[in-house]
């Protein structure tokens, strides 16, 4: 019996099916993301490809009210929102850095519109905090120079992990009256004969200062936030391997934070020349910590 024919039929078949495998896999490589890789393109595209529940963290600074020439790209905020929602994990946090711009005399208000809109979504608006600018803009308008940003902290029910900082006090040892919060009269005598040595450090508050302007990557993007801005809110609401994402990765100071901190990254960044400038800035290796708060400058 001839089976040279059927033997042919056989070979043909497992070319094809091999094909077909090869195929497959190019396809769901294309599907899978790899952790600590900075993808060109809009961050919708890169969380389509994430699964519910995928992030542990979110750190960014979103461009706002055209405060930021960025090459003519816009952004669906509600959209996005949506997105970070669904691949947030539960007790994961996302820490929004905004501000607001003012325009023919009033401030827009879109820091507060935006918090409220991730609250409608589900999240808890679990902190305000305050990124004080240490060397802002000189005045130049009939009103106090806005010297601040808001740092929102969102978390998908209550957070799942939180180390708080803490920061040096100042003339540590210092005998310091220490009372309690009670107003009563018997409870403020009391406190009268109560004093303490002061410890060498304390827990920070919500308002952490940074310098900016120093840290900026070769003057090449037009708002980059402090390392240090990066590094302690990675530090506070992650462990180490956890996976932190930034839908606006920029120059890539979130990425450069998580390598230090030996947290995973997955970034995304619509521009191809701030692709660029951000890996130049993991492959040197080197963290220019310039803009940390004064405590932890101030540290050996």
């Amino acid at each position: 019996m001839n089976l040279k024919p059927e033997s042919r039929w056989s070979d043909k078949y497992i070319k094809a099916m091999r094909e077909l495998d090869e195929i497959e896999r190019d396809l769901l490589q294309e599907k899978t993301l790899k952790l600590n890789h900075i993808y060109n393109e809009d961050c919708l595209d890169t969380m389509k490809r994430m699964p519910d529940g995928f992030i542990d963290l979110t750190v960014t600074s979103p461009p706002y009210d055209n405060l930021r020439e960025y090459k003519g790209y816009s952004f669906d905020f509600e959209l996005i929102a949506q997105e970070l929602y669904r691949v947030t994990k539960q007790g994961g946090v996302i820490v929004w850095v905004v501000g607001d711009a003012t325009i023919k005399g009033s401030e827009t208000g879109t820091s507060f519109r935006q918090a409220l809109h991730f609250k409608e979504l589900g999240f808890n608006l679990h902190d305000t905090m305050i990124f004080v600018k240490k060397n802002p803009i000189p005045l130049t308008h009939n009103r106090y120079e806005q010297g601040f940003e808001y740092m929102f902290v969102f978390s998908k029910g209550r957070p799942a992990f939180f180390s708080p900082l803490k920061e040096r006090t100042l003339d540590p040892g210092k005998n310091e009256w220490r009372g309690n919060s009670s107003r009563t009269a018997e409870a403020s005598f009391r406190s009268r004969d109560e004093h303490t040595s002061r410890k060498s450090e304390k827990y920070r508050t919500n308002v952490w200062p940074y310098g900016v302007g120093a840290h900026q990557s070769n003057g090449s993007h037009p708002a980059v936030f402090p390392l240090g801005l990066a590094r302690d809110h990675t530090l506070s609401w992650s462990k180490e391997t956890d996976t932190v994402y930034d839908p606006f990765m920029g120059s890539g100071t979130t990425a450069l934070a998580c390598k230090d901190l030996g947290r995973n990254y997955i970034g995304s960044e619509i521009s191809k020349e701030y692709c660029e400038i951000a890996e130049a800035r993991l492959a040197q290796g080197v963290l220019d910590f310039a803009g940390l708060a004064v405590s932890d400058q101030e540290k050996p």
